[in-house]
């Protein structure tokens, strides 16, 4: 029998929550070559300036840096931020299509995790903070850092 832990979690995209309000989330499947995949298991994956797009009704990542996981046995002309097909279902694609057309929208990658053996990538329909909104969040975080060392300072 199986043991229901926790998915190990390969890569977190932080900056992802800081410059998007995050609106809906979504789960695909990567079409990777063999030593992409052993690569990922090492933890040598970055999602850093990585953003999914949808072409001729298809869904890619593009920009994630994948570097090869032995660079002696890599096949000559891999390139590590090559565009990478998602797997998605047709309706899920359809609806995604719909949604990205919203001006102001875009589809941002949050991490890549397994499950049930498979290399999953989580991303998010997303719309992007204003300057504004960011400073308001740094605003009441510390505001709330501030009244829990004044509560503590009390006790």
């Amino acid at each position: 029998m199986k043991s229901q832990g926790k998915m190990p979690e390969y890569t977190y995209n932080r900056h992802a929550h800081y410059e998007y309000e995050i609106l809906d989330k979504y789960e695909a499947g990567l079409a990777l070559s063999g030593f992409e995949v052993k690569s990922i298991r090492s933890g040598h994956i970055s999602l850093q300036g990585a953003y999914v797009v949808i072409k001729n009704r298809e869904a890619f990542l593009i920009n994630a840096n994948v570097p090869a996981y032995q660079s002696q046995n890599t096949p000559a002309g891999y390139e590590p931020t090559r565009s990478r097909k998602l797997l998605l279902h047709r309706a899920e694609i359809s609806s995604l299509i719909g949604k990205t057309k919203q001006p102001g929208l875009t589809l941002v990658p949050l991490r890549v995790y397994t499950k049930s053996g498979k290399l999953k990538l989580e991303f998010a329909l997303a719309r992007g903070k204003k300057a504004f909104d960011k400073r308001e969040k740094i605003k009441k975080r510390e505001f709330e850092r501030q009244k829990q060392r004044i509560l503590k300072g009390k006790e």
